[in-house]
């Protein structure tokens, strides 16, 4: 598996914590460990130029996603098949905004865009209420299966 993870957007941000989230993430979805992903963390002028360029939006935006192999999640006996995943877009400065709103930190807010763009990647949406209730409830697992495996890993 190889997750690239290059942090061009001026903030400083634990990619360690991308890099076990995404892992424990691959783990999670029966993704193949020879899949390739790339994470990119960019200011909001970058961010607002990719949001215009490819969804034709104004402004900076959270996450974006460039899916590749059009993967989809596996199971554990037929696990995704090797090959790229694609792109994850973040910008932390959108995120902060976002973290003090919701009133958690910048890097749960990265945690929760990071695993949201990843399901974006695998073929998830949330276009339609029934697509949002599974995307959304599967994130949310992840997400709380990953700080619990980040609590026994501290302890």
């Amino acid at each position: 598996m190889t997750i690239e993870i290059t942090n061009e957007s001026g903030v400083e941000v634990d990619e360690t914590v991308l890099l076990r989230l995404t892992e424990h993430n691959f783990g999670e979805l029966h993704v193949s460990p020879d899949a390739d992903l790339a994470i990119l963390l960019v200011d909001e002028g970058a961010m607002e130029a990719l949001h215009v360029q490819w969804m034709d939006e104004p402004g900076p935006t959270d996450v974006l996603s460039f899916p590749m192999d059009e993967l989809r999640p596996g199971t554990e006996e037929s696990p995704t098949p090797p090959g790229l995943l694609g792109d994850i877009v973040l910008c932390p400065q959108v995120a902060e905004t976002q973290a003090q709103a919701a009133k958690h930190t910048t890097m749960d807010e990265l945690v929760l865009l990071t695993t949201h763009g990843l399901l974006h990647l695998l073929g998830f949406d949330h276009a339609e209420p029934e697509e949002e209730r599974e995307m959304f409830g599967l994130q949310k697992e992840l997400i709380g299966a990953f700080h619990s495996s980040e609590r026994r890993r501290r302890a």
